[in-house]
């Protein structure tokens, strides 16, 4: 379903920092009910998209951009790798998003995709396209990914943040308003 309510797509705009490109629907609010995640659809201007859930909340994109300056892609993927229960739940995490991708798919974009070559390739990439389900790209994707669904390291992620949510007296999105 589009989000067609001008508020939200006026929010989430400023949130990017730029117009939202495609369709999407907002997943998930903060508890003052601006987006943190929204759910864009797998075909952007007839070509794939592979990101499902943007994380657009601005407090928790500046938090995670600290994480990722300090390394912590790189701690992350080491440690999914040394406990393969970890590894095996993120496994499953982007099964799950192939097949939410797959399902949101119409028979037409599946036959254009198949057409251009570039539907196996969207269909079986995993969050946020990483083909390599061993590696990690982003934790955005990840925090996103949690939640909007189930992610093991965006589970983490947001387990190492300070907070999840702006206080009461500096609600970032209020400003857009």
């Amino acid at each position: 379903m589009e989000c067609k309510d001008v508020s939200d797509r006026r929010i989430v705009g400023q949130q990017l920092g730029r117009r939202p490109r495609g369709v999407f629907r907002v997943s998930v609010r903060c508890s003052y009910g601006y987006p943190q995640v929204i759910r864009v659809h797998p075909v952007v201007a007839g070509k794939p998209f592979p990101t499902l859930f943007w994380l657009t909340c601005p407090l928790l994109a500046r938090e995670i951009g600290h994480l990722e300056a300090d390394g912590w892609v790189k701690h992350l993927e080491t440690r999914m790798m040394e406990q393969p229960e970890l590894r095996d739940a993120m496994r499953q995490a982007h099964q799950r998003t192939c097949a939410i991708r797959d399902e949101l798919l119409s028979a037409d974009e599946k036959a254009a995709l198949t057409a251009n070559g570039t539907l196996v390739g969207l269909v079986g990439r995993g969050i946020g396209g990483i083909s390599n389900w061993d590696r990690l790209k982003c934790l955005h994707l990840h925090a996103a990914h949690e939640l909007a669904e189930a992610n093991p390291v965006g589970r983490a992620v947001l387990d190492m943040l300070p907070v999840i949510e702006c206080s009461s007296q500096q609600v970032i999105c209020s400003a857009y308003e």
